[in-house]
């Protein structure tokens, strides 16, 4: 079985340079051109065999429970080493590789009934509360940041991101703004200091919405922002505005066609919606079965080819779409940097094995990003067609007329 593997190996590296050495310890080497260097051991025989047939779960898993040592370069250079082979390889192999039957089963993997959505966020968004406080910028901002320069910080640049979303929203003073997937409350109490909007929030996580709740209430906001435990088809009522970030990727392919007439109805005739959700350059997917398995289940990344149509079948207009490409790669990477560096912290919570966990995650995510084919797209939608202004320039004088209370904020 290893040969096998070796011979696939062989088809696969056409860039950098691989070493690695079975549970057996025989030894392969594979060069291709210039590229990433890593080397790794396999302690466990029946990983031969498991890389052959699902290497998206099993490559992960291995690494987590250190049955795959590596022992040269890190883990990051042997994704970025993988992950730039990939790039190269033909459509049809690529496919048959990373997605088998998986496209097949997605709607089923995707099936999220409103107790099952619930228990999908808490086993993400429910962890402990040190751990997003150990690595987040200090508002807690857990989607793709907005660098408007090459030397921001995270911490400016999702200001910068809140800002952003704030000067499409079109709000005037007294709106009502409805968050869809709320997080820890930081674009809500944003909007509501900022805009001087009205602001309901939802969440799915206890944790969440304990936090949200108590930083209202510590910055004198609560009689302006509420959040509340709730599933989005559980609203109800007509909102000015409605932004959802970050929260799309939850939602299951199964359940767009709800999602989309649930933000019509609850959207005014003259109301705005703004939806920032990950996405994939190259067409419709599938889930990485690790990534569903241990950090996001029931989550997809979805293509704007998968996501327009729906929009079209509501009759809702798409007034503005934005795609921000290396962003996330880049709010990734501040993200892992300081992971990193409240590791033995982190560790001291959970345990070494969820470092590893979470170092994958990290690493994988970032690399996604940079060579895997993701973005970030932010869609306006609107019922009516001259809602929105007709060229773009309202959203950077908007941008313009704020960044005084953003610096002050920073």
């Amino acid at each position: 079985m290893t040969i096998l593997l070796a011979r696939m190996l062989e088809r696969i590296i056409s860039k950098g340079r691989l070493c690695l050495v079975d549970a057996a310890g025989a030894r392969y080497e594979f060069i291709g051109a210039p590229g990433p260097r890593a080397a790794i051991r396999l302690t466990d025989p029946r990983l031969h065999r498991k890389l052959m047939l699902r290497p998206r779960l099993y490559l992960p898993e291995a690494f987590v429970d250190g049955t795959l040592v590596i022992e040269e370069g890190s883990l990051y250079d042997l994704i970025d080493l993988l992950q730039l082979n990939l790039e190269a390889l033909p459509d049809a192999m690529l496919s048959r590789l990373l997605n088998g039957s998986f496209r097949l089963l997605r709607r089923v993997h995707q099936y999220n009934p409103r107790a099952r959505a619930r228990r999908n966020a808490a086993h993400h968004y429910d962890l402990s509360d040190q751990l997003y406080a150990l690595f987040l910028d200090r508002d807690r901002q857990y989607s793709c940041a907005y660098f408007r320069a090459h030397d921001d910080d995270v911490d400016l640049a999702q200001l910068d991101k809140k800002r952003h979303l704030a000067a499409k929203l079109l709000i005037r003073p007294g709106h009502k703004v409805l968050d869809i997937g709320s997080g820890w409350g930081g674009l809500a109490l944003y909007l509501a200091a900022e805009c001087d909007a009205d602001v309901t929030g939802l969440t799915l996580s206890v944790e969440q919405h304990k936090l949200a709740t108590r930083r209202a209430a510590a910055v004198g906001l609560a009689d302006r922002v509420r959040f509340h435990l709730r599933d989005y088809r559980e609203e109800s009522g007509r909102y000015d505005r409605i932004v959802s970030v970050g929260m799309f990727e939850h939602v299951g392919v199964n359940h767009y066609p709800a999602f989309f007439a649930k933000v019509k109805s609850l959207l005014k005739p003259d109301g705005v919606a703004l939806l920032h959700s990950i996405g994939r350059m190259d067409g419709p997917g599938s889930t990485s079965p690790w990534i569903r398995k241990y950090i996001f289940p029931g989550g997809y990344v979805p293509a704007l080819s998968e996501v327009v149509p729906l929009v079209e079948r509501q009759r809702l207009w798409i007034t503005d779409i934005e795609i921000l490409r290396l962003h996330y790669a880049r709010t990734l990477r501040a993200w892992r940097t300081r992971f990193e560096q409240n590791r033995e912290r982190i560790r001291v919570i959970y345990d070494e094995r969820f470092c590893r966990l979470w170092e994958m995650y990290l690493a994988g995510s970032e690399l996604a990003f940079r060579r895997g084919g993701l973005m970030v797209f932010q869609m306006q939608l609107a019922r009516s067609l001259d809602v929105v202004p007709l060229i773009r320039d309202y959203i950077f004088d908007w941008e313009r007329e704020h960044s005084a209370g953003v610096e002050r904020a920073a």
